[in-house]
Order: structure tokens, then sequence, then C-alpha cells
């Protein structure tokens, strides 16, 4: 399916690598002007001047998704920069050590929900701000099978992303009758630089996990991009609310 989003505007978080790098790269291959924002400043600049050298029409922005007022700033930069924001991507996020629930350090609780939760809500809430008043935009969270399915001593990790499944919904309710589509991507297990993390120091959890992935691979950050767009498009004008499985088929069991 070739995407049309010339004249668009796009902002994407979590976008120095992996998902989020390939959806950025995919939305500016598509004609978008495109905002990549990440924590990482060195990453994202890199990434943002390797898609400028290629001729399309980016800007890269250090932001913490889990600081308000830097989400404000980084989404006041984007609009003042490209004159608005039709698409956004709300990728960023971070994974949790696994550990018995028992034992599970408070701090890791409260840094995963900072990022991976209260970060969509603080992304949605500038997106939001402005979209409003457009009366147009839509939003896609990035929240992850672990949003749809439990696993033991992952309890943190997949509570934030459960967390955003349902925010996901609630405000998809809300601002559908505003001209607003939001939506959530819930990946499985994708070839990242996170997993190859996962891969190498839990090497026994995650085979344990790819025996449950029925197409037998990882996924690609490439075929994340694809849902992405294919949610931010003119293609799924009445999907709303809802949480995109892209996992090789490990929910569907």
């Amino acid at each position: 399916m070739k995407f049309d989003f010339e004249n668009k505007v796009a902002l994407v978080t979590g976008a120095a690598s992996g998902m989020g790098l390939a959806t950025a790269k995919a939305f500016a291959a598509a004609g978008a002007a495109v905002a990549l924002v990440d924590v990482n400043e060195d990453a994202v600049k890199g990434a943002a001047h390797g898609l400028i050298a290629d001729g399309h029409r980016v800007i890269g922005i250090r932001c913490d998704v889990a600081n308000m007022e830097e989400v404000e700033t980084m989404v006041t930069e984007t609009i003042a920069t490209f004159g608005g924001l039709d698409a956004a991507f709300n990728n960023a996020g971070v994974k949790s050590p696994v550990a018995e629930t028992a034992l599970a350090d408070p701090g890791d609780y409260d840094f995963v929900m900072g990022v991976n939760l209260r970060g969509i809500w603080n992304c949605m809430k500038s997106e939001l701000l402005h979209m409003r008043e457009q009366g147009s935009g839509t939003i896609v969270n990035n929240s992850s099978l672990g949003g749809l399915v439990g696993i033991a001593e992952r309890g943190i990790y997949h509570a934030s992303k459960h967390g955003v499944v349902g925010l996901t919904r609630s405000a998809g309710l809300e601002y559908a009758p505003k001209g607003i589509r939001i939506n959530a991507i819930c990946p499985g297990i994708i070839a990242t630089p996170m997993v190859t993390t996962m891969l190498e120091t839990q090497p026994e959890a995650m085979e344990i996990m790819m025996k449950d992935v029925p197409i037998g691979r990882l996924g690609r950050a490439e075929e994340i991009a694809d849902a992405v767009l294919w949610l931010s498009s003119p293609a799924s004008t009445f999907v709303i609310g809802h949480a995109l499985p892209v996992d090789g088929g490990y929910t569907v069991r």
C-alpha cells in the first residue's frame, strides 16, 4: 500500500532508533514533514541529519516525554517549524527488569510508568490541544503485546502498556466527534535495540516467548511503521480506539 502524506506534518517520539526511526523514515518517504523526538539528543540529531541529507523536511528534538514542560516545548517547536501537526506516533518507551512482583523495585515502577504511560498522556495532552483547534488529526500510541496479555515477572511493564490501551480507548471515544482519530498498536517481539538487549541478557526467557510466535520470527521495525502509517492515513478513517496487534500471531491463541 502506498501512503501519501504530502503537505502533512508528523511527529514521532522515540525516533532515534528502532520502530520510531523506521516510522519517521516512512512518514518522510511518504512526503510528510517530520519531527523526530528522543531523549538521546545526539542520536536523534544524527537521525534527523541523515534524513535531511536525503532531501526530507525533518527536525530532531531532544525531549524527555515524562516531563510535561519538555513535551509542551517539543510540540510547540514542531508546530512553529512546520506550521501544524497532523499525525503523531507516541512511541517512546522503556522496558522494566524481570522481577517477581513482591520483590520489584518501586523506583523501577515509577520510572517505567513515567515514560510508558505518563509520557503517552503528556504527549497526547499537548498534541490534542492543537488538533482540536484545527478539527482534525490522528494519534497512534505504541502499546505492546504486553498491553493485551500478561506474562509472569513482567507486571510493571505490562501494567504500563495495558494503561496505554485504556487511555487510547477512552480518548478515542472522546475525540472522534471532534474529527480526531486515536488508536494504538500492540507490537510483538520486534528486532529493535531493546529486544536485542533482552535477547542477550534474558536468552532463556526470550526463547520461551519466541516459541509462542506462530510466524516463527522476529518482527521488523518497518512492519510496525506500515501499521502506524495505515492508522494515520485515509485508508483507516473508520477505525477508532482500536488496539491493533502486530505480533506475528502471538496474542491470537
